[in-house]
């Protein structure tokens, strides 16, 4: 598929898109982050693309949206506009409207997200000897995962490596909103022996 393709794909797929740098948990630009904490805001579900994620999305949008930087947020596969517009809207309330205006997409595209069996399959390609449990369905998953491979390493460093095992999917957008919280064996056997002190207390 080449990539316009792709892109009108994805803004045919999903009602509320942006393109930014990063993802919404870990932007980064300033101008990013300052976008998705609006649209959280809004409580309002919404995709994305990380276009550092995805070199070539990067270089073509900007001659098919007509801008050039980034985030780009699409509504109903119309540009909304950059981190400017997004706020001008938010402050004089007419972004809330047009996100709620946003109509869901019953299209192919939609059966192509993946399900919570192929993403612990792709985890557990990354991370050998990663232990994975999703939470939720669609587009809306929580991904625990457990592995020694996370010992000496940074929280944000620990997710890096599980969201680089899903670098793919999230660049199509048949993955996102996504969750993951990363523990090494030993935090995960104090978590589960913490978790079953308050059962006892409680």
């Amino acid at each position: 598929m080449r990539t316009e393709d792709k892109i009108r794909a994805q803004l045919a797929a999903q009602p509320i898109i942006i393109y930014m740098k990063g993802v919404p948990s870990n932007p980064q630009c300033g101008f990013s982050a300052k976008a998705v904490g609006i649209l959280n805001a809004t409580n309002i579900p919404y995709a994305y693309v990380n276009v550092l994620e995805a070199p070539f999305i990067r270089e073509k949008l900007p001659s098919i949206s007509h801008w050039p930087t980034y985030p780009q947020l699409f509504v109903n596969e119309e540009l909304v506009g950059g981190c400017d517009i997004i706020e001008e809207m938010s402050n004089n309330g007419t972004l809330l409207p047009l996100l709620q205006s946003a109509k869901p997409k019953k299209t192919e595209a939609a059966s192509d997200a993946l399900s919570s069996g192929e993403v612990e399959q792709l985890v557990k390609q990354g991370i050998d000897d990663a232990k994975v449990m999703i939470e939720g369905e669609g587009c809306d998953l929580t991904i625990t995962v457990v592995s020694a491979q996370f010992n000496d390493l940074t929280i944000v460093k620990k997710q890096q490596l599980v969201l680089a095992t899903l670098k793919d999917p999230l660049a199509s957008g048949k993955l996102h909103a996504v969750s993951v919280k990363a523990f090494t064996p030993d935090q995960w056997q104090e978590k589960q022996q913490a978790s079953g002190l308050l059962q006892i207390q409680s």
